[in-house]
C-alpha cells in the first residue's frame, strides 16, 4: 500500500485530475518524447505554428492509434501548454511548462492534424513518418 501511495504523489496532480484530458480530443494516451529535434521549437513573436514531436506510446486510454510509435502536433511549443491557446486556436492547454526528450505525457488528441490546424507546421520527420499525424488538444507532464 505505501508503495502505491508514493508512486501516487510523485505524478503531478493535475496529470490525475484533468477531466479535460478525459474528454478533449478523440484519443488519450500516455507517451514518452523521444526526441526534440534541433530548430523544431523555436520562439518567434509574430509567427504562431505547430511543431511535429515523436513519441513512444506507452499506454492508449482512450480511442486508437496507429502503432507505437506516433508522431504530435503541438501549436506555439516555446510556450507553457497553459499559455499556448490564442484567439487562433483558443481550445488547447495542459499543464507541461517545456518539452525535453525522455518527459513523459498524458496528452488528449485529434487526428489528423490537418483536420484541426490550418497554419505553418515544422514537421523534421517529413517522409520518415508513416501514419497520421496527431494533434495535441491536452499535454500534461506525468514525470521528467
Amino acid at each position: 500500500m505505501a508503495a502505491a501511495c508514493a508512486r501516487s504523489a510523485s505524478q503531478p496532480a493535475a496529470a490525475k485530475t484533468d477531466t479535460e484530458l478525459a474528454t478533449r480530443g478523440s484519443v488519450e494516451v500516455t507517451a514518452e518524447l523521444v526526441e526534440v529535434p534541433e530548430g523544431a521549437i523555436f520562439k518567434r513573436e509574430l509567427y504562431d505554428y505547430a511543431t511535429v514531436l515523436k513519441y513512444k506510446v506507452l499506454s492508449v486510454h482512450r480511442g486508437k492509434v496507429d502503432g507505437q510509435t506516433i508522431y504530435v502536433g503541438h501549436y506555439n511549443p516555446y510556450k507553457p501548454r497553459s499559455q499556448a491557446a490564442d484567439q487562433r486556436v483558443p481550445t488547447i492547454g495542459g499543464d507541461l511548462k517545456s518539452f525535453r526528450a525522455g518527459q513523459v505525457h498524458r496528452m488528449a488528441l485529434d487526428v489528423p492534424i490537418d483536420d484541426h490546424f490550418m497554419g505553418g507546421i515544422v514537421n523534421k520527420y517529413f517522409g520518415q513518418e508513416t501514419g497520421p499525424i496527431y494533434w495535441a488538444v491536452r499535454t500534461n507532464l506525468v514525470s521528467g
